[in-house]
């Protein structure tokens, strides 16, 4: 069964950066295109950033030359450097692999002064 496990959320000040991680269990890993999403209060999940399984990146706009994805295969492991941070990248972040319906609990970025 699938596992998505997220973490290196918490509260930063405008300006400044977090490192998000997701290890990924139950799947062949080095397979999957991998991506992560985020979802505010009351808004739709969104995507933030997609890297395929030869590292090519996408990003939304919104965060494009702010935020960096990048995957180590051999841990099964993908992160999102996150810098810049502004308010309106506060969200819940999740992981997910292409593909696969199931999500995991995210992990919370909070960004206010």
């Amino acid at each position: 069964q699938v596992q998505f496990v997220e973490s290196g959320g918490g509260l930063v000040q405008p300006g400044g950066s977090l490192r998000l991680s997701c290890v990924v269990t139950g799947i062949d890993f080095s397979r999957y295109e991998m991506a992560w999403y985020r979802q505010a209060p009351e808004k739709e999940r969104e995507l933030v950033a997609i890297i395929s399984i030869d590292d090519a990146r996408k990003y939304d706009k919104s965060v494009k030359g702010r935020f960096r994805i990048s995957r180590v295969d051999a841990q099964s492991t993908i992160y999102l450097q996150m810098n810049s941070l502004k308010p309106e990248d506060t969200a819940t972040y999740y992981c997910n692999a292409d593909g696969i319906d199931f999500w995991g609990r995210g992990t919370q970025v909070t960004v206010s002064a």
